[in-house]
């Protein structure tokens, strides 16, 4: 029989540093309970059945 190779992986020491890096930031964020400033937009399309929220129509 014969024997199968090891493949060796590929080392990509940036992105494990920045998603170490990232990690470790939010990790400490939560510890001191800050929130963030940013926030996630909401979607124009996302829909709404509001009547503040519809646009062309009155009342």
């Amino acid at each position: 029989m014969k024997k199968k190779k090891n493949k060796k992986k590929k080392v990509n020491l940036l992105q494990d540093y920045i998603k170490t890096v990232k990690k470790m930031n939010r990790e400490a964020e939560l510890a001191s309970g800050a929130k963030r400033i940013e926030r996630v937009v909401k979607s124009k399309k996302t829909y709404t059945r509001k009547k503040k929220h519809r646009s062309g129509e009155e009342g």
